[in-house]
């Protein structure tokens, strides 16, 4: 099979997608103990301050700043033993820290917004956006991971947040990514879209779940896809790939080609299954469906892969 970087795109298709245009360098090769600590005490400093699953943001001047400096933290409850530091952009750092206020409390203005907000109003730029979901990610990593899953003892950050240690067995564990594929089935000038019980109004997407243990992502986007419509895929295609902070995955956006059109839906996990035409979905893109019927966002990656689809020619 022949294989040519040559050929491929200078910017490949994740480059596109909401939360994938972080700039920081990570340095993960000199992360040490007390490197959060460290950083924290330079003047230039920058902080992203995260409470309760919102980002807060400076709204002064018309303006919207999502970083901030050691007082502004202490001001609102910053745990700063809790913050990770997620690297460093021409020499100056970037952390991400915990807060304790209310989100409600924020004082003007300030304002703590949530972050599928943050995400779908482009309230903040693609660099600061890629930096909330390696910075959001890791704090919800660790609220949830605060006890050793070995022997059930407390463990402790290290490595500036990019690791916990066991108090007792000494037994180290490190952030998780769960990987999730996401795939749009085609059969011809039709595609697959489905829609969750959970979904907004008239909104249809590309079906998804999780990659299991000891599964390939195109086995797993094969077995997704027969589970949630009775579809079974030939070949297997990769995209794209999307970080996703909720609280953190990875989405692995691929395409899959239908050998059957008989659709048999999981009622469990979906409210309707259908195929759609390339000018329905067209019309869904452009928001002119008679139907008034539409797909994801442009920052999901599930609006991506059915545009590439609906504009290929």
């Amino acid at each position: 099979m022949p294989f040519s970087l040559s050929n491929a795109p200078e910017r490949e298709a994740s480059q596109f997608i909401g939360f994938a245009g972080n700039l920081i360098d990570r340095q993960s090769e000199k992360r040490s103990d007390d490197s959060a600590r460290l950083a924290l005490a330079e003047p230039a400093t920058r902080l992203l301050l995260v409470a309760s699953g919102r980002l807060v943001i400076d709204f002064a001047n018309d303006m919207a700043n999502p970083y901030f400096q050691l007082a502004t933290a202490r001001m609102l409850g910053g745990r700063l033993d809790d913050a990770v530091l997620l690297g460093r952009t021409d020499g100056t750092a970037t952390l991400a820290v915990p807060v304790g206020i209310e989100p409600d409390s924020v004082p003007a203005p300030l304002k703590s917004v949530d972050f599928r907000s943050v995400v779908t109003q482009a309230i903040v730029d693609e660099a600061a956006l890629g930096a909330l979901a390696q910075g959001a990610a890791l704090l919800a990593w660790h609220a949830s991971h605060r006890f050793c899953g070995r022997c059930g003892a407390p463990s402790e950050m290290r490595a500036g947040g990019y690791k916990r240690v066991c108090t007792a067995c000494a037994t180290e564990h490190f952030p998780r990514t769960d990987p999730v594929a996401i795939m749009l089935t085609v059969a011809g000038d039709k595609c697959l879209l489905g829609r969750g019980r959970h979904f907004q109004p008239n909104m249809y997407s590309a079906l998804a779940g999780f990659i299991e243990p000891g599964e390939t992502i195109e086995a797993a986007v094969r077995r997704e896809t027969f589970e949630e419509a009775g579809i079974r895929l030939g070949r297997v295609v990769y995209y794209a790939s999307q970080p996703w902070p909720f609280p953190y995955s990875l989405m692995i956006g691929c395409f899959g080609e239908a050998l059957n059109e008989d659709i048999v839906a999981d009622t469990d996990e979906l409210e309707d299954c259908r195929w759609f035409s390339r000018e329905e979905v067209l019309q869904m893109l452009s928001g002119i469906h008679p139907g008034e019927l539409r797909v994801p966002p442009r920052h999901a990656i599930a609006h991506h892969l059915i545009r590439a689809w609906a504009d290929e020619v």
